[in-house]
């Protein structure tokens, strides 16, 4: 599909989009019909742009750009280079959330197979997101049970199905929101770049 140099370009793009987007929160704005009364507003989202960086890659390099940048991604903030939210080091292997983390592997590498399975239209690239959206959290709640098991850092506050609600259901509005920018900017790109 892709030339080595080109998927090895698009790991680098990965690496660097979702470095930055771990530090970059994702906000929404009000609805038109409310800015005559209030104005154009901004509010969180609860979310970082950086699962939207792990789409993106996935949609625009496919699904080796996509895996390579996130494992780029892991090894960098595993040896202490502060690339996640927190810093970095080995010892976020041993935090519950760390999983979701981990699904940024196969979650790209799925979102960049399905988007490159058909034409890019709105619906396909909006479901490969979802796709790789889905995955990452099925990584993420996988990791958190295997945590409560060994009595890992960030179990202890929490019961299972709270840490399943925080990091997950809660989290999900703001990602399917960022979920569709991200489709949206991969359509246009897709075409942009004729493929």
């Amino acid at each position: 599909m892709f030339a080595a140099s080109n998927q090895l370009l698009w790991s680098m793009i990965g690496l660097l989009l979702t470095m930055g987007g771990t530090f970059l929160e994702a906000y929404g704005i009000t609805l038109p019909w409310t800015w005559s009364q209030h104005g154009i507003q901004t509010f969180s989202l609860g979310v970082t742009f950086q699962i939207g960086a792990v789409l993106l890659v996935g949609c625009l390099g496919g699904k080796n750009a996509g895996a390579l940048s996130q494992i780029a991604y892991l090894v960098m903030g595993l040896t202490l280079l502060p690339v996640f939210a927190d810093g970095g080091g080995i010892g976020y292997i041993k935090l519950s959330q760390f999983g979701y983390l981990l699904g940024f592997i196969p979650g790209a590498w799925i979102c960049g197979l399905v988007a490159f399975k058909a034409r890019p239209r709105l619906e396909t690239l909006a479901f490969s997101c979802v796709c790789g959206l889905l995955t990452l959290h099925i990584c993420g709640i996988t990791y958190l049970i295997i945590s409560y098991f060994f009595q890992w850092k960030g179990t202890e506050n929490l019961t299972l199905m709270q840490a399943i609600l925080r990091y997950s259901w809660f989290a999900l509005p703001g990602q399917l929101t960022v979920v569709c920018a991200v489709t949206v900017i991969a359509y246009i790109l897709r075409h942009l770049m004729f493929y």
